[in-house]
Parts: C-alpha cells; structure tokens; sequence
C-alpha cells in the first residue's frame, strides 16, 4: 500500500490548495489571507518584490485574481496579472521575469465548479512541503505583521507580451530545421488556459491545426472534452483523417494523444517515446526515467529493454520533479499525462511534450499507431471510491484485505492503494499479467474498502 509523501497539511494538499468555487479554501478570504502569507514569507531582502499571477479559464477565476492581488500587494509585492495561461507559462515567467514567486489559479483537469491555488518558487519550481507548511502556518497566525506601511505598498500592473513570451519558448523546444508542414493535427484545449497559445504554436510550426475546446465561456472547462474526456477527440482525428490528436487539461500540463485511427495513447507510451528518442540521440541524461506509482510495469520493462532504469516515485508532478533533480534526470512524468522536461521547463508541459512526439512523427515519417505504440501494458484497473470523514485505510479489516491481496498477486502484479490528495476519494489500482486476476483483486478491494466505510 502507498502512501502520500510529505507531512499532513490542512489546506495544501499534492498539487496546492484545491476546492470548491467561493467555499473555504477557496474563497476571497483564504485567497487574500494566502496572499498576504506568502507574501511576507517570500518579501526578504531590499530588493522590489514580485509576484506573477496566472490563472485558467473559470469564472471563479475572476473572484480569486483579485483577492490574491489584493493580498500581495498588502505585504508589500508587486503584483504582474498576465491572464489566462498554461501552468508551465506561469513557472517560465517566474524565472524570466526575476520574481519572488508565481502563483496558476487552476483545478487542472476538474470541472469549473472547483478551483485551485499553485504557487512557484523564484526558481520555477513548485513550492516544496516545508514551504507550504510555513505559509500554512502563517495564514494561522496573526496576518496583522505581514501589512507593510503605506507608503510600501505593491502596485499591480498588466503583462501584456505574456502568451508571447511562452510561445516562442514551446516553439524552441521543437528540433530547429524541422518542420510541421505537411501534418494535420487536431489540438482538443480543453477550453482552459492554452486555447489560444495551443493552436498557434502548432500553426507557426507549419502544421494544419483543427481546434476544438478553444471557446471558453467561465462554465465549460473539461466539460466532455481535454485529456480526461479523449473521446470526441478520437472521432474527429478520425474524421478529419487526421495524423495526430493532441488532448490538454484545463491548465495544459498534461496531454494525452490520439493516433490517426483514434486510439489513446497515455502518458507512459509518451514517456517510453521520448526515452526512447533522447536516448538515441544522446539527449537523454543520467541512463534513466522517472515516474509514479501508477506507471504501468509495462513501461518499467520496456525502459529496461533500452538498458535504462525506472526510477518510481508518490503521485504528483512535484515528486516527481525533485527526484529528477536528485538523480541529474531530464525526463520524467506520469501516466495521466503531466511530462516534465527539464531541458525545457521546470514543471509539466503538455504542449512540450507533444511536440518531442510530432519531432519523431516527421523524423521517422511513420503513422502515430507505430511510433507511438512502444510496449504492451500489463492489464491495469483503477477504481475510485468517494468517502467522507475519516479514511477508511485507517481500519485494521481495510489493510488486512490489502495486505492478504498482496500476497496472492506475489511477482505476478501488484497493488496500489493511495488517498487523493485533491478530493476524498480513494484510488484503488490493481495490475497483473492476467486481465481476469486485476478485476478480481480490484473487485475484492473495493468491496472491502466500501464495507470499511459503512461501518
């Protein structure tokens, strides 16, 4: 059974505060009173303080903004609001414009009705756990301190170059002498942050671009489309004869693609791809990948077929991104999508991450069903199951289940249990060389998981 990394927080949970829409946390006053907290955590020195805010397409996004502004600028930061934007835009302005911190108001893949808080370090990258328990413990306290004077305080201003800026950085993470002509790709926004950055990128390339989820109006974000929802993605690839389907979240850090006959193509083929493509041509540091618990031991086998390692760590990009730097890696992501190239960015890329996939598509000049199909997944269930109140793997009967289910699968699969760190919800995976074998422990788990919570 896995556990989440990282000490218990109340409102940071793996990927910042998420929540409800103008329900605590994520309401006016926790925004302003985060913003007044990390505001003076990160107001050091004699320097002009600043801060760059991003959001997605929500329209509780227009409740936050402000309040974080307001925030801010009450501990003394400048405040540079450049709209809505890709996460990974938002940690790429962090650094280019020399600022303390970035914040992304975004739920990512959930529908409008939630929303959620990032924050970036001065580096770009996302805070760690003992930076997040600080300003945890800050917003706790008595704000009163982190109000500067007067005559100190921030002013806020409009970036107006900003999707600019980001796309020309995704446009040279595509090999120069390259080009797009002669590809069609149909690019699904998810009508979230990248609906208009996505499509021109793909455009200046020189591919013909078909877009949809590019038309966002506050209350449809994922709804029945992006990376959680690929299908009415497959039908178009196939009904625009297209030769690939590119699928963003709502904040455009993960992807998920679509071959020209409409088939999915997760996050550990991509990943399998791009080791497989840095690797031969000598771009891929360190001899090894990192992902999550959830990558499939397909994958695992594969990496270790091209004498690369595999390199597994908790759910959630930020894990991921601090054992990359650990090992001096250059790659590393997670089947639901997010890719992190550090070549390129500091956190996933979508968008990045698609066009290493298109480099090899013109290199190889092949379909996407060849180059994108690297190895055969083991049979793999995921279950989710809501639950209030207390977790239900706090009960002996619930880790008695798992653990007996773990010694039946051996070497044959494994198990994987984890709580949520966005919802309550727990996730229960089962993988194993037989598809009948998964269902049955998944079957079993779930049901004992279910009982632990009635009881």
């Amino acid at each position: 059974m896995s556990s989440e990394k990282g000490a218990a927080r109340r409102l940071f949970g793996t990927d910042g505060i998420r929540g409800t829409a103008n329900r605590a946390p994520m309401d006016p006053g926790t925004a302003l009173r985060l913003g007044q907290a990390a505001g003076h955590f990160f107001n050091r020195g004699t320097h002009r303080h600043r801060v760059v805010i991003g959001k997605d397409t929500r329209l509780s996004g227009y409740m936050l903004e402000p309040a974080l502004t307001a925030g801010f600028v009450s501990a003394g930061m400048d405040v540079v609001i450049v709209g809505p934007l890709p996460t990974p835009a938002i940690a790429l302005l962090t650094r280019s414009l020399r600022a303390d911190l970035g914040v992304m108001i975004s739920a990512s893949h959930n529908p409008y009705e939630d929303n959620g808080i990032k924050l970036f370090g001065p580096d770009g990258l996302k805070l760690s756990d003992d930076q997040e328990a600080a300003i945890e413990a800050l917003m706790a306290g008595d704000l009163a301190r982190s109000l500067v004077a007067p005559s100190r305080l921030g002013r806020a201003s409009r970036l107006e170059d900003a999707p600019g800026r980001y796309i020309e950085a995704a446009k040279q993470s595509f090999p120069r002498g390259l080009t797009l002509e002669g590809l069609r790709v149909v690019v699904d926004c998810a009508h979230g942050a990248a609906y208009k950055v996505a499509p021109t990128v793909l455009w200046e390339l020189g591919a013909e671009v078909v877009s949809v989820g590019v038309a966002p109006d506050g209350f449809n974000i994922n709804r029945n489309v992006g990376s959680t929802a690929p299908a009415a993605l497959a039908e178009l690839v196939r009904e625009r004869r297209a030769d690939l389907g590119i699928a963003l979240d709502g904040d455009a850090d993960r992807v998920v693609l679509v071959d020209e006959e409409g088939t999915l193509i997760d996050g550990d083929q991509i990943l399998a791809l791009i080791a497989e493509s840095w690797k031969r041509d000598g771009r891929l540091r360190s001899q090894c990948v990192v992902a999550t618990v959830m990558s499939n031991m397909g994958l695992e086998r594969f990496l270790r077929g091209q004498g690369l390692t595999l390199h597994r760590t908790a759910v959630g990009d930020r894990y991921v991104g601090e054992r990359m730097r650990e090992l001096g890696c250059n790659l590393g992501g997670e089947q639901s999508g997010h890719m992190i190239m550090s070549d390129f960015g500091t956190t996933g890329d979508g968008l990045v991450a698609a066009l290493q996939v298109l480099a090899v598509l013109v290199d190889q000049k092949r379909p996407a069903s060849e180059v994108c199909r690297r190895f055969a997944p083991l049979p793999q269930k995921l279950v989710n199951i809501r639950h209030t109140g207390i977790s239900p793997l706090d009960r002996e009967e619930v880790r008695e289940a798992i653990k007996a289910e773990e010694e039946k699968l051996g070497a044959r699969g494994r198990v994987l249990i984890r709580a949520s760190g966005t919802e309550p919800v727990i996730r229960v995976m089962a993988e194993a060389e037989e598809e009948s074998m998964v269902n049955e422990v998944t079957d079993r788990l779930a049901g004992a998981i279910r009982r632990g919570i009635a009881a």
